[in-house]
């Protein structure tokens, strides 16, 4: 058995994010990772994946980005290797291929079970991310035996899926760009479309991530909003790392159907809901809101340096949307459910857990006193999910964590 100060569980950018902070502190600590460092970007990723965000909002901290494409979009696995050298770079204890697969309470912290040892410490950051677990639907067990299914987090190209139709399920990022790229594969597609968020890759010439920063929205905090678990679980916006839109326009003008959410499956037939022109109308409505922010801002500061306004058109519906498609034979022989992620904290024996078995926590800092939490959506503000996020977000958890650690155990998230 090893003691330390700290352990943290993870080491993608956000455990990474919080061993500089720890460093920087002096504070003695070890970073476990079940695989390589940043090992999610590199396994559990579909191969043409790039960042959804521009280079220059993909500093981490202490190392901005420098290289010679800040408007670029990084391929994740590119990603992975920058991850790989931050590490190095400031010589970061991780230990790497070892799985934590208990953690239980002491008298003086915490005891930590994993693969390769056994570690106790005073304090535990939990950063393993919120995209650990696939999070498919119950609806899934009734899916035919002769129909394959599978997740973003295994599929790697087209070529993985066998011949005929597919069917995507979920319009969020993952799904609309797995929807494109299966269909340029030659493969007919169609989309499911729930509750989603769209909006442009660019608009009056700058990409929206930049309009996303200077109109304050990546910075809004906790005590800004009425509905924390509402804002935790808005989708991922219909984007994609550069190239051509993606939202449901851009999709049905290259021949991709889009059809309401898959409300369920009655022997070989996909039953989807009628809501589908609700739910897009919601998402451009809140599209437009936030375009005219936007406008506003360039009204008061002038608009010499900005493009003219040129909103997406609203989005474009079936005369007859889809009600029911047959699953097998023939028809749809794959289904892939673009439906989102889940954190993993099934190693935790702690009472931490919600009814609905979600980490309670505030600002990070969790219900037990020297646990905490890093890498989750609007964890501190609404950016703190994105790469740009943990540092500040680390930040502030690494003085509640000194604080704790030196015996202030009153001090505030």
């Amino acid at each position: 058995m090893t003691f330390f100060d700290v352990v943290v569980v993870g080491a993608g950018q956000a455990g990474l994010a919080m061993s500089h902070e720890l460093i920087l502190r002096g504070v003695d600590h070890l970073v476990l990772e079940r695989g390589e460092i940043g090992g999610a970007w590199r396994t559990s990723r579909w191969d043409s994946l790039r960042l959804l965000t521009p280079n220059w909002a993909n500093g981490l901290p202490g190392v901005p980005y420098s290289g010679p494409d800040p408007h670029g979009f990084m391929p994740v696995r590119e990603f992975a290797n920058t991850l790989t050298d931050y590490a190095e770079t400031m010589s970061a204890p991780v230990k790497t291929n070892t799985r934590v697969e208990r953690v239980h309470k002491t008298t003086d912290g915490f005891d930590v079970r994993t693969s390769e040892g056994h570690y106790e410490c005073r304090a535990l950051v939990l950063a393993s991310g919120a995209c650990a677990r696939p999070q498919v639907p119950c609806i899934a067990l009734d899916v035919p035996a002769d129909v394959h299914h599978t997740t973003p987090s295994r599929y790697r190209r087209p070529a993985d899926l066998p011949p005929g139709e597919v069917m995507v399920v979920g319009a969020s990022a993952s799904g609309v760009q797995l929807a494109r790229e299966i269909h340029r594969s030659g493969r007919p597609v169609t989309l499911s479309v729930g509750a989603h968020t769209r909006l442009p890759r660019t608009y009056r010439g700058r990409d929206i991530e930049w309009w996303l920063v200077v109109t304050g929205m990546m910075d809004v905090g906790l005590d800004e909003i009425d509905d924390v678990e509402r804002a935790r679980r808005t989708p991922s916006p219909q984007l994609v790392g550069g190239g051509q839109p993606v939202d449901l326009n851009a999709l049905q003008d290259i021949g991709i159907e889009i059809v309401g959410r898959l409300a369920g499956i009655r022997g070989s037939k996909a039953l989807f809901s009628g809501g589908l022109a609700q739910v897009c109308a919601s998402a451009d409505l809140k599209m437009d809101r936030f375009l005219t922010v936007i406008d506003d801002l360039v009204r008061v500061h002038g608009g010499e340096h900005f493009e003219s306004a040129d909103r997406p058109q609203p989005t474009r519906l079936p005369a007859s949307p889809t009600l029911e498609k047959q699953l097998g034979g023939g028809a749809i022989r794959s289904i892939v459910w673009a439906t989102g992620y889940r954190p993993d904290f099934s190693y935790l024996d702690l009472p931490v857990f919600d009814r609905r078995r979600r980490l309670i926590e505030r600002g990070g800092v969790c219900g037990i006193p020297g646990l905490y939490a890093l890498g989750l959506p609007f964890l501190r503000q609404r950016r703190s999910p994105q790469i740009s996020g943990v540092g500040p977000d680390s930040a502030a958890v690494s003085q509640h964590l000194g604080a704790f650690l030196s015996g202030q155990t009153e001090i505030a998230a």
